[in-house]
């Protein structure tokens, strides 16, 4: 057996690996795509050669082939000594990674209704690793679990309680590993325990997430019983009034058109009628382009509203983090953002913004700021391996 630990995220269509070693540190990375299509391709560490699929290959091919590159290149030794997925949705089920057998498996099908794009595909990488790797502890890293803390004023929507009691109808939160790496970074770059942490975290990428973390425990996110709520997205809308399904539906707009209107054609895309690449709206909004210019507006003000919203749940704020693709690389996106927050006290300072924090600890916010603020790189890779290695050990 090799003393490294495989990370599997599986996708509709793609596969993502990373390959830990037993002090986790990074390997190997791969990633396939566009699989059951013609044009399947995969590639390992970034490299701009591909590796040859066979034509329309699934995950399971797929996966045989990575597993196969990494033995070539003498990357994986024999079968690892742990394998992590990432399984998007655990509902009230999972308060925490699990090892995966025959009943962690029912209780992914079991909520995969909350998350149809997402559980089933988890599971298909789950069952090709358990075929390749029969013997090989395998754990589930749950989007959710980290959000299991939230106290029930903060998770109940104000329906019917039948809802939630037959229905599971409540705010589940995502991107939990995301802001569980960012609750521990942040706390340790400020020299606090992370029991005593109270961080706002932000998880700004095509998928945007913000989360109020007290005590180091989450205990408010933006994202409801879907990944949709919340945050204007690269595709998705984020908040809007419910009352949208029956305007729209008195206009002969049916379920399942609004459902894809919301969830790929609004956000950045729908606002700036081009892109939903950050840097390219900043780009077209120095240009000139009002749409473009627009859509990082309306981004920003709602981000800056929650962040707003996100103090009512904490008793003191230690930091404001921004993480993900986004948060880590848009200099001007901080800038507008905490624009809007001067009545917080924050402020950032333009000289370690643009150099993304590289040069001071991290920190973009200008000695004047009441409270720090932070941009993290995430390392969600990370976190499903350390809960691997933790749970197979164990």
């Amino acid at each position: 057996m090799d003393e490294s630990i495989l990370v599997v995220n599986s996708g509709s269509s793609s596969v993502k690996l990373a390959l830990f070693d037993k002090h986790h540190k990074k390997k190997a990375s791969a990633l396939a795509e566009r699989l059951n299509n013609q044009d399947a391709s995969a590639r390992i560490n970034g490299n701009l050669d591909p590796i040859e699929l066979p034509e329309g290959a699934n995950h399971q091919q797929a996966l045989q082939v990575l597993i196969e590159t990494f033995n070539q290149k003498e990357l994986l030794k024999g079968p690892p000594m742990a394998i992590g997925h990432r399984v998007v949705h655990g509902g009230e089920t999972f308060r925490e990674a699990a090892l995966i057998d025959s009943a962690t498996i029912t209780a992914i099908k079991n909520v995969s209704s909350l998350a149809p794009l997402h559980n089933p595909v988890n599971l298909v990488g789950i069952e090709a690793m358990q075929e390749l790797f029969p013997s090989v502890p395998q754990v589930a890293v749950f989007d959710t679990a980290y959000h299991q803390t939230l106290p029930e004023k903060a998770y109940r929507y104000a329906l019917p309680k039948h809802c939630y009691e037959d229905w599971g109808v409540r705010r589940y939160g995502f991107h939990g590993t995301s802001h569980y790496f960012m609750a521990q970074e942040a706390a340790r770059l400020l020299a606090k325990p992370m029991e005593t942490a109270s961080i706002i975290s932000a998880h700004l990428g095509n998928g945007c997430s913000i989360t109020a973390i007290r005590d180091g425990k989450s205990v408010d996110t933006s994202m409801g019983l879907t990944p949709l709520e919340g945050l204007v997205m690269g595709t998705r809308s984020g908040d809007v009034d419910p009352g949208l399904f029956d305007y729209l539906s008195g206009r002969g707009v049916s379920a399942a058109e609004v459902h894809t209107m919301l969830n790929n054609d609004s956000g950045l895309m729908g606002l700036s009628g081009h892109t939903n690449d950050m840097r390219t709206l900043c780009d077209l909004a120095d240009q000139g382009d009002k749409p473009a210019r627009l859509a990082i507006d309306v981004f920003c003000f709602r981000l800056a509203r929650y962040i707003g919203a996100m103090t009512a749940s904490l008793s003191h704020l230690d930091a404001v983090v921004f993480t993900g693709g986004i948060g880590e690389n848009s200099a001007h996106v901080r800038q507008e953002t905490i624009n809007h927050l001067g009545l917080l006290g924050l402020d950032i300072d333009p000289e370690r913004n643009q150099q993304h924090g590289a040069q001071s600890n991290n920190r973009v916010s200008s000695v004047d700021s009441r409270f720090p603020v932070l941009t993290i790189p995430t390392n969600e890779e990370l976190v499903i391996a350390r809960e691997a290695n933790r749970l197979a050990n164990a």
